[in-house]
């Protein structure tokens, strides 16, 4: 099969319709069409169904897809080395990271990149892990900053990672709450909680079983900023990691360390061969050098 046209069916499927596939890539209709029927006489079966609200896949065109991306990943990182990168002059990269992680080890190493090499551009998304790890396998993202509780995140072999450090976890609570230095569960078995993200929750909400008691999640939010902000006005409790916690402390919580909710393992995930790229390469050496001032 003709790889420009595999790339031209990426598009389409990617993008949901031929009309946008077409605007993507600075071709007509037309032209997207007639490249998809050529690919579908040389792959022998159909890849794609017209519907009124755009394209789907068939069985073949999801199969197809998946190898598009290995594609479409490969040749952007051959024309990343093969580009204008000499002494980091000019070239992109694109990194997605998860929040507290933007808020905390992004800024500086972005930072600390673009004084170095000024040509450079980093492309941000923030992002939780599970998204992250899927922008790069789709070769939609170069590298992603995301975490893993009590240990990397599962890998299927499929990315290569890279490990930054370790955070704590903390017991959030309110100001002048009671709970005594023993945290025992009958205590905070009474307590409301204020839960994170999924993965978060579903973190808290296995440790506590752990520990003897389930958590009565009354509150739920993404945003570490409100989540701090509930438990100041006496709404419930919560668990955070450290860099949550050094992103925005609220300034009437109490913090206390709690080794039994665990800790996150915090580290980068790239396809492999990509920390060959110079430009991948000296972000991801400025994320380790901003993780070392922060992360065990």
């Amino acid at each position: 099969m003709d790889p420009r046209r595999v790339l031209v069916f990426r598009e389409v499927a990617r993008s949901g319709s031929l009309s946008a596939a077409a605007r993507g890539l600075g071709m007509t209709q037309s032209a997207v069409s007639q490249q998809l029927r050529l690919l579908e006489r040389e792959a022998g079966v159909p890849l794609l169904l017209r519907t009124t609200r755009g394209t789907r896949l068939t069985e073949a065109g999801e199969a197809l897809l998946r190898r598009a991306d290995a594609v479409h990943t490969a040749l952007h990182l051959a024309g990343q080395e093969l580009g204008a990168l000499s002494e980091l002059r000019a070239g992109a990269v694109r990194l997605a990271s998860f929040p507290s992680g933007t808020a905390t080890l992004v800024p500086p190493a972005v930072r600390s990149l673009h004084a170095d090499h000024p040509g450079v551009e980093v492309t941000l998304v923030e992002t939780e892990p599970p998204e992250a790890w899927a922008s790069v396998l789709a070769g939609e993202s170069d590298v992603a900053l995301v975490f893993g509780y009590d240990g990397p995140p599962h890998d299927d072999g499929s990315l290569a990672w890279v490990p930054l450090g370790v955070e704590a976890m903390y017991l959030v609570l309110p100001p002048g709450d009671t709970v005594p230095e023993a945290l025992g569960a009958t205590v905070l078995a009474e307590r409301d909680w204020v839960a994170g993200c999924e993965r978060c929750r579903q973190h808290l909400v296995a440790c506590c079983r752990a520990a003897g008691f389930e958590p009565r999640l009354l509150h739920e939010s993404d945003d570490y900023v409100v989540v701090q902000s509930l438990v100041a006005h006496g709404l419930g409790v919560t668990a955070l990691p450290e860099l949550a916690l050094s992103a925005f402390r609220h300034a009437e919580v109490v913090v206390r360390r709690v080794d039994w909710f665990g800790r996150r393992h915090v580290g980068l995930v790239h396809r492999p061969g990509a920390e060959r790229v110079p430009v991948i390469r000296a972000l991801m050496e400025r994320l380790q050098e901003s993780a070392q001032a922060v992360l065990a």
